[in-house]
């Protein structure tokens, strides 16, 4: 399918959007009114500029309130209608969109509306030209593609057909199966925007909260695939009105919208074979099926001898051994359990140009996959950037791809030589594993605001990952909002957060970091209490809670005495689900005051313990003006 975007998606003057779009890979573009008149140069001009950046413009919009409008205004609408088909011919697009009228003197008479638009179409078809009739959510008269199909119908004008947008039939939580019976010739052109699901005025929804396919909670594989069923190939589109798209850069956004149209195109093909209706080949996009996930084969932390000395000791007090040096590199290994740690050092290495940027951090996230070099090529049919760096001798090359903030992600395939990466790479020590820590249960990432959807869309397309609702928490100095994306198996989760007060602690981690930052790691356990007893006696600085706390516990669970002095004395947060599920969680004090470590036990729990966010938050701001009060 040719794959289009309305400029109105995207910040910046008209040339700038037209390159963007280009870059990104549309074949298409919507050419938005208002940016044609802000633009000055002449339409044929944007013709020409559009053609020698490969793109076609599929449409031509809005054409507001013709249909219905009161009789004194009839002849003036033919007449600026006359305008735009001049207009259009020289923009070289053929199909211009008649939106529903909204004007509260409209007229609603059937007759009318029919015998208008079939006018309309005839003066269209006379210079060639079509009309894409499309029904507003909040249109005065029609509001439904069922209105705008019957009215095409009785229109009964080769140069009329339907124009379908997402956001108005499932804005109104319309059913659009009954699409599929509409002759696919009669839909002119296809938009998509998703949306988060909100109680608000249709009108304002639609015009400052749309976003890309796979950033919202719509169903759009369902809208998509009883178009595609009716026999429609044109082009597929986004209309986005969006406040943070109109500020985001224009180039990192239109390729978003790409990869959205992409994963959207890939999810309405797995919907229609589980249908037992599958489109022709090359219809609609086929990467390679998303790998099976195993959890995290290592993290690695960019560091220089200093960091890694002090970070090394961190985790040695939190019973990681060191458990090999890389054969030709200043890089250490750490473990415990299934828990690999990297400490890189090398200079002029990745690492160490992103030690350079953003200091002590973790640079790369590598995650276990069935078959690295099928996951890279999806990820790159999705857009991510590959990654090769420099491979010493006899050091295995690990398949990687850029995430949004420039870190690494590899796709390991476990012993797919016969032996591990370590044994490749590093001179391993025979140290036995003491530990109880035993795996990587998520690691929690600070954004900036704006980048929130971005991510998300990053990883559902990429990887296949799935997404959770967004929770909203209170920092003694603000809100975060948080939204956590795992792969479907839950062995790979990683909640993203974000904060638009600036001196909330993922605000002050983005201001440390200078950008996007991991800012905490979790790792699981089997026993809370033997884990912390331990981290506790070799000196890991253990976030101080409230005595407060406890005695909230007291009153909202029935723990005796002695356990709530037991969970007091080790720091231990505790929380309970609906369904009776437990978590118990401590927290580190931030290394270098970038990230901070959880050790947790989990008893059928599935979340991150929201609702014990607030009191971490709070002790660490407590923690960072010193009034904490000392434990008596």
């Amino acid at each position: 399918m040719h794959r289009s975007i309305a400029t109105v998606s995207l910040s910046g003057t008209l040339p700038e959007k037209l390159e963007a779009i280009a870059a990104a890979g549309f074949d298409g573009v919507e050419i938005f009114e208002n940016d044609l008149l802000y633009y000055g140069a002449s339409p044929r001009e944007v013709r020409k500029l559009a053609a020698d950046l490969g793109l076609a413009i599929t449409l031509f919009q809005p054409f507001r309130d013709f249909e219905g409008c009161r009789r004194d205004r009839l002849q003036r609408n033919l007449d600026r209608a006359e305008r735009k088909f001049d207009l259009m011919q020289e923009l070289g697009t053929d199909l211009v969109l008649v939106c529903s009228n909204v004007a509260g003197d409209s007229l609603g008479d059937r007759q009318i509306l029919v015998d208008d638009l079939r006018l309309l179409a005839e003066r269209a078809g006379a210079r060639n030209l079509r009309i894409g009739y499309e029904a507003l959510a909040w249109g005065r008269h029609v509001n439904t593609w069922q209105q705008v199909w019957e009215i095409v119908r009785e229109g009964d004008h080769p140069s009329l057909g339907m124009i379908l947008d997402s956001f108005h039939t499932l804005s109104l939580k319309g059913d659009p199966r009954a699409i599929a019976e509409v002759p696919g010739e009669k839909i002119f052109f296809v938009q998509m925007a998703d949306a988060p699901l909100l109680a608000m005025d249709v009108l304002e929804w639609s015009r400052h909260f749309r976003c890309f396919p796979g950033q919202g909670e719509f169903d759009l594989p369902g809208f998509l695939a009883p178009i595609l069923k009716s026999g429609y190939r044109g082009p597929l589109s986004l209309e986005i009105f969006n406040d943070g798209f109109r500020a985001a850069p224009t180039r990192g956004n239109a390729l978003d919208g790409y990869r959205s149209l992409l994963y959207l195109e890939e999810k309405t093909r797995l919907l229609l074979e589980q249908q037992g209706q599958p489109v022709e080949p090359g219809v609609l996009f086929a990467p390679p099926p998303a790998s099976r996930y195993d959890g995290i084969e290592f993290l690695e932390f960019a560091v220089d001898d200093t960091h890694a000395a002090r970070l090394s000791h961190w985790l040695t007090q939190l019973g990681f051994a060191e458990a090999g040096r890389h054969r030709s590199k200043n890089v250490s290994l750490l473990r415990q359990g299934d828990i690999n740690l990297v400490l890189n050092a090398e200079p002029y290495s990745f690492a160490h140009s992103y030690f350079e940027a953003h200091g002590p951090s973790l640079c790369a996230t590598a995650l276990r996959v069935r078959d690295g070099h099928q996951a890279l090529e999806r990820a790159c049919g999705f857009g991510g950037q590959p990654y090769r760096g420099l491979v010493g001798p006899n050091e295995r090359e690990i398949p990687a791809v850029r995430a949004p903030d420039s870190s690494l992600i590899y796709l390991v395939d476990r012993d797919a030589e016969g032996h591990s990466i370590y044994e490749t790479d590093f001179e391993l020590k025979g140290t036995a594993d003491g530990g109880v820590l035993q795996r990587i249960d998520h690691v929690a990432m600070a954004l900036p605001a704006e980048a929130m959807d971005s991510w998300v869309l990053f990883y559902k397309s990429l990887f296949d990952f799935a997404a959770d609702d967004e929770v909203v928490l209170p920092d003694p100095y603000g809100l975060v909002k948080s939204r956590a994306v795992r792969s479907r198996c839950g062995s790979v989760r990683l909640p993203l957060n974000i904060s638009e007060n600036r001196n909330t602690a993922i605000s002050r981690s983005l201001s440390t970091y200078r950008g996007s930052g991991v800012h905490h790691i979790a790792f699981v356990c089997d026993d809370i209490f033997a884990a912390v007893e331990r981290a506790k006696e070799a000196g890991v600085p253990l976030l101080e809670i409230p005595l407060n706390y406890y005695d909230d516990l007291a009153a909202r669970f029935d723990f005796d005495d002695d356990f709530l002095s037991k969970l007091a004395y080790f720091n231990i947060l505790y929380d309970r689900d609906a369904q009776g599920g437990e978590l118990f969680h401590v927290y580190t004090e931030p290394f270098a005051e970038r990230f901070f470590f959880e050790i947790l036990q989990r008893k059928d729990y599935a979340g991150y313990g929201a609702a014990n966010v607030a009191v971490r938050l709070a002790a660490m701001a407590q923690a960072r003006s010193g009034h904490s009060k000392p434990r008596l």
